[in-house]
């Protein structure tokens, strides 16, 4: 079996975690969803550190982000599917 690069908690999730060091860009990522054992295909668009979020659709300004199937913030720049999801792009809605 391949190792997954990007791991998915909840169905629900716009974003995953990726889970390798060195993550390149253009890399196709075998993604888990943790939650019933699926996975599927997707590519980075960006070098992305582990432990970061890349976004499994394309996200507008507002969106609301989840990970874990919990709220972690609203969207403030466009993001693309496949690109890396950061303070750059994703702000806390409690301030």
């Amino acid at each position: 079996m391949t190792i997954p690069q990007l791991l998915v908690h909840d169905r629900r999730d716009n974003v995953g975690v990726v889970v390798v060091e060195d993550l390149a860009a253009g890399t196709d990522m075998l993604a888990v969803v943790t939650e019933d054992n699926s996975d599927f295909r997707i590519a980075a668009r960006q070098a992305t550190p582990i432990g970061h979020k890349i976004a499994l659709k394309d996200l507008a300004v507002g969106d609301t982000v989840i990970k874990y199937g919990e709220d972690i913030g609203k969207v403030v720049a466009p993001i693309a599917k496949g690109e890396h999801v950061h303070t750059h792009n994703l702000k806390t809605k409690r301030w």
